[in-house]
């Protein structure tokens, strides 16, 4: 089969090949798959560097997360061969077969494509996380809280937008290119998308009416932290998801004691596995809204996985507006 390796570390992709690799033998407790559609992720591109939390030792397959066919499975899993299901796990989703741990995987709602399942994974159960369990927005928010979402160009971002609308809050969405913009509008239509360069402050102000936002959800870190700590209410939450900038910020405690706001730390993968029951529940949840329509992942761009390069270029070069979608075999 094809498996996109990365046989070396390296900060220019060189150590990454698309090669012939054997099929994955299924393991106790597993489920063997034929992989439709697998997106791209940030840590992706970091891992091929070395850079990111997780770093598995060379040779190993990339891919965070897939939606594909069953082929095989333990009677007890709740899986059978031909059912469409969607998850992953930290490597293995860019190939064209992959053998998942089944409490990785969950059903693909009938209504969703394998290319929407393969990018709602992640990004939803990330967004759902900070947004729902750690900051406590409510379904039929009815426009009572105002949320800002930094990297809203990025999967995370703008599921983060999408989520957020669809629950009836009030959404600013920022980018770090103004050429971004007008597409981050036409997705999910948040109530205001700026800039977020220098002192963003007044703009969020301007637009919440001096309310400033109830939550803050920062994939992005560096500057825009720094900002964002102007940005939130008193009794507000602002979201650590990530540091896309480079820069991991700092903080002089007496900011959020004077105003009175949270720093809480995303983890959503670690959140799940510490709390199983209320990532079933998370996924449950995102599955049920997905099947009413009521979001819908962002996808840029669909490639065969024979065009990777593209793919993580454009993710490296920050071109993208939502997920690219690798396609195996195709």
């Amino acid at each position: 089969m094809q498996a996109l390796t990365v046989e070396t570390l390296s900060s220019d992709l060189s150590g990454v090949r698309l090669m012939d690799a054997p099929e994955p033998a299924r393991g106790s407790g597993e489920v063997l798959v034929q992989v439709r559609a697998a997106s791209l992720n940030f840590p992706d591109l970091l891992m091929t560097r070395g850079e990111y939390q997780f770093k598995p030792e060379p040779p190993f397959v990339s891919g965070l997360e897939m939606a594909d066919e069953v082929i095989e499975a333990e009677p007890d899993s709740g899986f059978a061969p031909g059912d469409r299901v969607m998850g992953g796990n930290k490597t293995g989703a860019f190939a064209e077969l992959a053998s998942i741990p089944a409490r990785g995987l969950s059903p693909l709602p009938a209504n969703v494509s394998f290319a929407e399942g393969a990018a709602m994974g992640a990004a939803y159960s990330t967004a759902y996380t900070g947004l729902v369990e750690l900051c406590g927005l409510l379904d039929g928010a009815s426009g009572e809280k105002w949320v800002l979402v930094h990297g809203a160009s990025g999967g995370v971002g703008l599921a983060a937008v999408d989520l957020a609308k669809a629950f009836g809050a009030k959404v600013i969405a920022t980018t770090g290119a103004d050429s971004k913009r007008d597409r981050i509008a036409a997705l999910y239509r948040p109530d205001a998308v700026i800039t977020a360069e220098g002192r963003f402050r007044e703009q969020v102000s301007e637009i919440t009416g001096g309310k400033l936002c109830d939550i803050v959800f920062d994939p992005v870190g560096g500057d825009v932290f720094d900002e964002s700590t102007r940005c939130v209410s008193f009794a507000g939450k602002l979201v650590v998801v990530g540091f896309t900038s480079g820069r991991i910020a700092d903080v002089a405690t007496n900011i959020p004691l004077i105003k009175g706001f949270s720093i809480v730390g995303l983890r959503a993968g670690e959140y799940a596995r510490r709390f199983p029951e209320r990532g079933r529940a998370i996924n449950a949840a995102i599955a049920e809204l997905a099947s009413a329509g009521r979001i819908t992942p962002a996808i840029d761009r669909t490639l065969p996985l024979s065009r990777w390069r593209d793919g993580f270029e454009a993710m490296a070069n920050r071109e993208l507006v939502g997920k690219v979608v690798f396609e195996p075999g195709a």
